[in-house]
């Protein structure tokens, strides 16, 4: 599930977008403050993650923020809005795009998402 504010100064077409960019095929669903974007198909992410070489930061971010059997981290909605992948920490300007994986073995949903890596190679 991925979730963002939508401020009175944004397009709410463009955070719509920037939430499909990231997870296309998702569900979304508009509310007060912001949308929410629901999906199993972690794909595409996925994809994006291997295309920025990204494997270890992501790794990383997703290990820091595991708890139980979810994980939650935040991405920069602009970067987004665009394509990319870019995870933020601390106050966003606009907010960012905050993101909760949950699964019940979540460390092989990591590994999955981003694998181990030796010299940016993947470790099978």
């Amino acid at each position: 599930m991925a979730t963002a504010k939508v401020f009175p100064t944004e397009d709410p077409g463009k955070v719509r977008q920037a939430l499909l960019n990231l997870f296309p095929g998702a569900e979304l669903v508009e509310g007060e403050f912001g949308m929410t974007a629901s999906t199993t198909d972690l794909s595409h992410f996925m994809e994006l993650v291997r295309r920025q070489r990204i494997l270890d930061a992501m790794r990383a971010t997703l290990l820091r923020g595991a708890e139980a059997d979810r994980t939650t981290f935040y991405l920069n909605k602009q970067a987004a809005f665009v394509g990319k992948i870019s995870m933020v920490e601390g106050n966003v300007p606009l907010g960012a795009v905050v993101v909760t994986i949950q699964d019940e073995d979540l460390t092989s949903l990591i590994d999955r998402v981003a694998p181990t890596t030796v010299d940016g190679e993947e470790v099978r």
